[in-house]
């Protein structure tokens, strides 16, 4: 009876002392996790927060906070403000990524954002001052869009703040605009599940640029047809980020999540 006894005290004490291991250790990890600034990822138009899956994980993988915001893609004002409450109720420093028109979105969320400690650029808008996501590349000097009356559609539409008009890609159209190196059923589904991007977003006119005040990092879609890569270029030299290129279409967070997920770490690690 006394062998019983002390053996089931010992199992008590094992299983006791796991309980502690296995209580303790989310605990160790949350204290090494807010040594690392909070990564902040804003989707561009006719796309969702979803689109961010792969790199969301990478990054939790490298203990990163993450937060994959959903940007409304209503108007520019309004959702570089969101954004901006986002940013501004995040504890310690933010890396704000933004791709596509996000990246529109971020240039000026960040604008007043002391928090921010680097702006990522994932084949992405720069606009500078005066500049929409609809002005901000000249199409003479930069053709490589396929975005324009063949491959989008209007759509008018009517909510409580009042009417106006959104934009979505064909869905014919969108593999070959938008997603032209992932597989043809996946970019149907991303196709058929796009989000509506509002004229009023498109054209939107940008403030003072953050990137003017702020470390910015581009990545660069080299096989990009919704943004002119050469205007990709363009706009992260005058905005004298630091830029690296990846073969990939404009889809890039989907199809080459690990090169996106390098570039913010870089861009972490250098502001640190």
């Amino acid at each position: 009876m006394l062998r019983r006894s002390t053996a089931l005290r010992a199992a008590a004490l094992a299983v006791g002392l796991a309980s502690v291991t296995l209580s303790t250790t989310p605990a160790l990890a949350g204290e090494e996790a807010r040594k690392l600034p909070t990564v902040v990822l804003v989707h561009g138009a006719f796309a969702d927060a979803s689109s961010w899956n792969g790199v969301v994980s990478r990054l939790q993988e490298r203990g990163y906070p993450v937060i994959a915001a959903a940007n409304p893609l209503r108007s520019l004002s309004g959702d570089a403000e969101y954004i901006a409450s986002v940013v501004k109720n995040v504890e310690g420093g933010v890396i704000l990524v933004g791709h596509s028109y996000g990246g529109t979105v971020i240039t000026n969320a960040a604008r007043n954002a002391p928090n921010v400690k680097a702006l990522v650029y994932v084949a992405a808008y720069l606009p500078e001052e005066g500049e929409s996501t609809q002005t901000a590349l000249d199409p003479a000097k930069f053709p490589g869009s396929l975005l324009g009356p063949a491959t989008l559609d209007q759509r008018p539409y009517r909510d409580t703040a009042g009417e106006g008009v959104d934009l979505f890609i064909k869905q014919a159209s969108f593999r070959e605009v938008f997603a032209a190196d992932l597989p043809a059923a996946q970019s149907r589904v991303m196709g058929a599940t796009q989000r509506p991007f509002a004229v009023a977003a498109y054209t939107g006119v940008s403030a003072a640029p953050a990137w003017k005040t702020v470390p910015s990092w581009a990545l660069v879609a080299t096989q990009d047809r919704a943004i002119d890569p050469d205007g990709q270029r363009w706009m992260a030299a005058r905005a004298k980020a630091h830029t690296v290129e990846v073969k990939s279409s404009h889809a890039v967070s989907v199809s080459h999540p690990g090169a996106v997920t390098d570039v913010i770490v870089a861009a972490a690690r250098r502001t640190r």
